[in-house]
């Protein structure tokens, strides 16, 4: 048994295996009830959000008893995206709200991460307190009598609060005579996410907009933006929006089918929030995973580039910390702080469309804004995960790669936080360089990791 639970984005890993099983997913109920009620008005109320994974039935139903039974009221909102259950969670004044999500990992996976009555993912802290519960290392709380079990309600209109609270966001901005193709993944967008862009006047192709509880995510969303390109030439449209399982990361493809880097993208809304004085501290947060090329476009145009660890936690933090306004990852994370606690992809469309209503310019237009060094990323499985400087060969060949790279190039190696798999990035001006130094990488950590 575990004696970690908590991952860089809550408790994750393969439904109906330990720890994503009905019987953890009760103790959580049960721990969080515990962590984070506390006096005042709703301070009893957890809304409980998921994706359109088979196994969210498992969860939700699991959790919601638990929740229960410590003398929660549990509102349950159904497939909806992570952004929309934090948001709604602040907008209602609830204790928590929790996402049954493994984002954009395959159906087979499951997870579970919580935000608190701010909107905002958990401290450290107060994780490892609701562990400290789940796994029995706290004082077991008595049965509550019968009269002071909590209650489980379905709100009905939790779409309709975050459709209407996502257009105001970006000023209801009109998208009439633009063609857009939308793909859902096949996820927690895929009701939503087509009726926004349509009530604002776009026409919309579909595609990922029929989950049946195991195809989230397989061949399309924003692992596969390709077809949502695909799309895009078929019908001549405007640009594709393809979100992951749960909607907090976006991948746009231009007018030529063609994917546009998320360092591009958050390139081209750090240049136009500045122009709009809305870049607070004149600062784009990204993290070390974001191409060389970012940074220099970005101090051409007077922006300075604030780096954090990977995830969008880590980006996250880093905002509030210094009283950023905007920040994100390549990955398709994009944080508007001035209106959202965490990514929302949804929203960031939204923006994004604003941008280009605005300058009366396609997608790649805007997109120009940098030039980026060819790059390649390497996720290879591992079986485990021991440190990168007990490995002699790897640690030797990472400082051979520093010499050699200079100024020229950079590579970075790291376990995922969410997956069984080790990440080798390499990223130099000369692409013959990123595929000598990749296949070098993965010939060692194979030999040393396995």
């Amino acid at each position: 048994m575990k004696t970690k639970l908590f991952g860089t984005d809550g408790i994750r890993g393969r439904a109906n295996e330990y720890p994503i099983t009905a019987e953890v997913a009760l103790l959580m109920g049960k721990a969080v009830a515990r962590v984070l009620r506390s006096s005042g008005p709703n301070r009893n109320r957890v809304l409980v959000g998921k994706d359109t994974r088979i196994s969210g039935y498992m969860l939700e139903t699991a959790l919601t008893s638990g929740l229960v039974s410590m003398g929660m009221d549990v509102f349950m909102v159904g497939p909806l995206p992570t952004p929309a259950v934090a948001h709604l969670t602040k907008s209602m004044g609830a204790a928590a709200g929790i996402m049954l999500t493994a984002s954009h990992n395959p159906y087979e996976d499951n997870g579970m991460k919580i935000f608190g009555p701010d909107g905002y993912k958990l401290s450290d802290e107060l994780e490892t307190l609701i562990e400290r519960h789940i796994l029995g290392q706290e004082p077991e709380a008595a049965p509550l009598p019968p009269r002071q079990i909590g209650k489980a309600h379905r709100i009905e209109d939790a779409r309709g609060r975050y459709i209407e609270f996502s257009k105001q966001t970006a000023d209801n901005v009109p998208l009439h005579g633009l063609k857009v193709v939308v793909d859902c993944g096949h996820g927690a967008a895929y009701f939503i996410a087509p009726l926004i862009f349509k009530e604002l006047g776009a026409e919309v192709i579909v595609t990922g907009c029929q989950p049946d509880g195991i195809n989230i995510n397989d061949g399309c969303g924003a692992l596969h933006p390709e077809a949502a390109g695909d799309l895009v030439r078929r019908y001549n449209a405007d640009l594709g929006i393809s979100f992951d399982g749960d909607a907090d990361r976006v991948i746009f493809t231009d007018s030529n089918g063609q994917v546009v880097s998320g360092d591009r993208i958050l390139g081209m809304c750090a240049i136009s929030l500045k122009e709009q004085g809305k870049l607070r501290h004149d600062t784009l947060v990204a993290t070390v995973m974001s191409n060389l090329g970012l940074k220099q476009a970005m101090a051409q145009h007077g922006i300075r580039v604030e780096t954090t660890a990977v995830g969008d936690r880590s980006v996250i933090e880093c905002i509030r910390k210094y009283g950023y306004s905007f920040g994100g990852e390549n990955s398709g994370h994009l944080i508007f702080a001035d209106h959202a606690t965490t990514g929302d992809g949804i929203l960031s469309a939204l923006q994004v469309l604003r941008m280009m209503h605005a300058r009366n310019a396609t997608l790649a237009q805007l997109a120009a804004v940098m030039q980026e060094y060819p790059t390649q990323l390497a996720n290879m499985p591992v079986t485990t995960k021991p440190p990168l400087g007990s490995l002699p060969k790897l640690k030797k060949l990472m400082s051979q790669a520093s010499e050699a790279f200079g100024d020229d190039g950079r590579h970075l190696i790291r376990y995922s936080g969410t997956e069984s798999k080790i990440r080798v990035l390499v990223e130099h001006k000369d692409v013959e360089q990123v595929r000598l130094w990749i296949s070098k990488f993965a010939a060692v950590v194979r030999e040393e990791i396995g």
